[in-house]
């Protein structure tokens, strides 16, 4: 590519994305609201508020490919999260289509499925189960990014993230962890296929206590390598098993489902 932008690339995991897609573009622009560090020789920033049109167009102007990470990625009040995730997504596909239709990442999430038992084993098609305003915001956008690939041939990789860390941390995310190396490999995958569509992928890690399924999506040449459950051993000496009743052991969207932004 001769450009890719990564949006939120202040963020957590746009920090890590933005050295390890360095290869996949000529140049890569950097977005985000909030400061960035200095841009590096092949990198350009830009601050954008998603919610403004006219800046989310100069954004996505000249871009071949999108990795889109901004946006809010946690549970807020609704006010906080429909200027980012809901007119902002809108916004960028907008831009998108003003601008050639470059091939977009959309960092969906699996608290679009919150709600699901993790008894369960789901493919792409299970109804969404949110499990709050975070997890709406992303039912949104990929209803948004279908409808934009349906009338537009807009295409978008639907990767409903579990979590991206650098290593699991707790017994709910030897089911969920992503690496970032998975992570990586997976978006490199999104942009050299040929034809991509509109498909949900599972943004997990070849997890032996997984709760989602792939298969679906072989045809993409891209098979995760790491695996929770490595890290097994390490979670049981440094935390505390939960409770058979807490939501972290019965949800697949762990704690979120216990929302602290609705009132009684």
């Amino acid at each position: 590519m001769r450009r890719l932008l990564i949006t939120g690339a202040a963020g957590q995991l746009g920090q890590v994305m933005r050295k390890r897609l360095a290869p996949l573009a000529k140049t890569v622009r950097l977005a985000d609201l909030a400061p960035l560090d200095r841009p590096e020789e092949n990198e350009e920033c830009m601050t954008c508020d998603l919610s403004d049109a006219a800046a989310v167009h100069e954004m996505v102007s000249g871009c071949d490919g999108i990795v889109h990470l901004g946006g809010i990625s946690v549970e807020r009040p609704f006010d906080q999260i429909v200027g980012g995730n809901i007119v902002g997504l809108y916004n960028l596909y907008e831009a998108a289509r003003a601008h050639g239709r470059p091939r977009i990442v959309f960092a969906s999430s699996n608290h679009t499925v919150g709600y699901y038992s993790q008894t369960e084993r789901l493919g792409p098609d299970a109804p969404f189960r949110a499990d709050g305003l975070y997890g709406v915001s992303k039912c949104f956008g990929e209803a948004l990014a279908r409808m934009y690939f349906d009338k537009f041939e807009q295409e978008t990789a639907l990767v409903r993230i579990g979590s991206c860390t650098p290593e699991p941390t707790n017994y709910r995310m030897l089911s969920t962890w992503f690496s970032h190396d998975d992570f990586t490999s997976m978006i490199e995958a999104i942009f050299r296929v040929p034809v991509l569509g509109c498909p949900v992928i599972w943004g997990s890690s070849a997890n032996d206590a997984g709760w989602w399924d792939n298969s679906h999506v072989g045809w993409l040449g891209w098979k995760p390598k790491d695996n929770a459950e490595i890290h097994r051993a390490n979670i049981a000496t440094h935390t505390q098993k939960p409770d058979p009743s807490d939501p972290m052991v019965r949800f697949q969207g762990g704690g979120f489902v216990n929302n602290p932004i609705f009132k009684e």
